[in-house]
């Protein structure tokens, strides 16, 4: 029966090129690297070499078996990862839910970052709305969730800040109300709305329908889409719709209440189900740092 250890050296003979190559980048003598060998094909009846030549040269068969060996390898590495974070107790498992609008390039830095220090750390990432996510981190369905925050306190998990998202009001250029130099809450009112709703019938406390005519999503993407087609006019975060904004394929609504627009924290809540690891703790140590210089 062949070994690991005769794959490994299978494998880093056909990297290296040589038997000698190997050998060296394997700190053993090239008789014990060309032995391994022999010994390998005799366990699976399979000739891996030509050796003719001074340059050993893979055969029809070696060929074949190569990329199966090396993901045999991996398999075992991945393993071996795997025992060695138990034994660490690192998480085997990281949920972490976030509202589907605030992802951006910054938090998908941290993840990835999050990736390469734990690479055996299983991470789940589930984007819905803010309501959602709350509800997923109070039933410990997730470690995280990055949310809109409402200010309230929360007494079954943790929370600290992120920063402050600013939302605008948005229509497609030829709308009607794109005309108005300002709208107030009655020309508002007249037009179709286009409101964020959870799966549970949940609105932001700041983007709720006000309008005789409203139409649902539970994504901001949604809206901002439907806003661009001229369906009607929709409150989203301004980081989303900026570049829409710039080519004129939506306008910002100079709205008499909030001519800047609203400005709402975002925020991250932690679940209080689920014991603290070095992985955890290291997403919540970057998401702070995040937090002192996120501009959104």
């Amino acid at each position: 029966m062949y070994s690991f250890e005769q794959l490994k050296i299978f494998v880093t003979v056909c990297e290296c090129g040589s038997f000698s190559a190997a050998a060296r980048q394997l700190k053993r003598a090239q008789s014990g690297v060309s032995q391994a060998i022999a010994n390998l094909e005799i366990s699976i009846n399979q000739e891996l070499f030509n050796r003719e030549k001074n340059t050993p040269v893979l055969t029809e068969k070696g060929k074949a078996l190569l990329p199966i060996a090396q993901s045999i390898l991996h398999q075992q590495k991945y393993f071996d990862q795997k025992v060695e974070s138990l034994e660490r107790e690192h998480e085997y498992e990281l949920v972490i839910a976030i509202d589907e609008s605030l992802i951006n390039d910054d938090l998908l830095q941290i993840l990835a970052t999050l990736a390469d220090k734990f690479p055996v750390t299983d991470v789940e990432i589930i984007t819905t709305s803010t309501f959602d996510v709350e509800d997923l981190v109070r039933k410990g369905k997730a470690q995280v969730g990055i949310v809109y925050a409402d200010g309230e306190l929360k007494v079954d998990m943790d929370f600290f800040t992120l920063g402050q998202i600013r939302f605008l009001t948005v229509a497609a250029p030829d709308h009607e109300l794109a005309a108005l130099q300002m709208v107030n809450d009655a020309a508002l009112k007249g037009h179709r709305q286009l409101v964020h709703r959870s799966s549970k019938g949940k609105e932001l406390w700041f983007s709720y329908g006000i309008s005789s005519k409203l139409w649902y999503a539970n994504t901001h993407q949604a809206l901002i889409e439907l806003a661009c087609r001229g369906v009607g006019w929709s409150i989203v975060p301004e980081h989303t719709v900026t570049s829409l904004i710039e080519q004129k394929k939506l306008v910002a609504l100079p709205i008499a209440h909030e001519f800047h627009g609203w400005l709402t924290p975002m925020g991250c809540l932690v679940s209080r189900r689920h014991a603290f690891g070095p992985v955890l703790e290291d997403l919540l140590s970057s998401l702070q740092e995040l937090s002192k210089t996120a501009h959104y």
